[in-house]
């Protein structure tokens, strides 16, 4: 009797799971599997070989050989042919942090990395702002940093830098989750990673910018300005509705929106 597929490790879900090209009208699909778009990530995205990627993965070699050789198939059939692109199913389960390659200080799901641990107190309301010198950073995807600010009776009562440590953008609604904020102050942001927020139960006011401080404020004070319909396809999601980041940042639509 074969022996069962041991399920690969993928540390998170990518923040976009169907693509379209431009102009397409092909009803075929290729399907790409979660494990497959691991190796993709893990090997061409952030540089492991393929015996690190082993590691990750906790599989063999041999496997990540044949996992990796499966996706640059279907990628390749995907661009030479024009066919969309949908990740899904696959061998796989979710990492825990509890066994993670690459070292507990930069995997916000492990319980050892106090980082993510900030107390929160049981009546308070936390506030994460993309945050870069003082001021609301543009590119969601690309933040280094969260400015969180702890709030209660209405009033900021701490406020602290956390580092991403390079996480990319598929893991921010992650760390936020782990952060325990309950709102997100940025300004561009792709449809992904508001679903991402959305599943996550954290409200999200986007098309923002300015001080970060003075932003909470504002919000505090229903006063901020925000754009509802703000979007952003500079990491190159495709959307059908409109808006799009700029050379120099990510813009919402024009006339933005108070918080009520």
């Amino acid at each position: 009797m074969a022996r069962p597929r041991k399920c690969r490790r993928v540390c998170y879900k990518p923040q976009t799971m169907l693509f379209y090209p431009d102009g397409g009208e092909s009803t075929e699909c290729i399907s790409l599997t979660l494990d497959e778009y691991e190796s993709i990530r893990l090997i061409d995205y952030q540089g492991l070989s393929q015996e690190q990627c082993a590691g990750q993965m906790g599989v063999a070699r041999t496997t990540v050989q044949q996992i990796y050789a499966d996706a640059r198939r279907k990628l390749a059939a995907m661009l030479v042919e024009g066919l969309p692109l949908k990740i899904e199913g696959g061998d796989y389960q979710l990492c825990d942090g509890s066994d993670c390659f690459c070292g507990f200080e930069n995997c916000f799901k492990h319980p050892r990395n106090q980082i993510f641990q900030i107390p929160k107190g049981d009546h308070q309301m936390r506030i994460a702002v993309t945050y870069e010198n003082g001021q609301i950073f543009q590119h969601f995807g690309h933040t280094e940093a969260f400015k969180i600010y702890d709030v209660e009776d209405g009033k900021v009562v701490s406020s602290q830098v956390v580092s991403t440590n390079g996480t990319g953008h598929g893991a921010l609604a992650g760390i936020l989750s782990s952060l325990k904020a309950d709102i997100l102050i940025c300004g561009g942001i792709g449809g992904g990673a508001q679903a991402a927020l959305a599943e996550a139960g954290i409200k999200l006011y986007g098309g923002a910018s300015g001080d970060a401080d003075g932003a909470v404020e504002a919000l505090l004070a229903n006063k901020l300005e925000f754009d509802p319909n703000v979007h952003c396809d500079h990491h190159g999601e495709h959307h059908h509705e409109g808006g799009s980041c700029g050379e120099h940042g990510c813009k919402g639509h024009e006339g933005g929106h108070h918080c009520h």
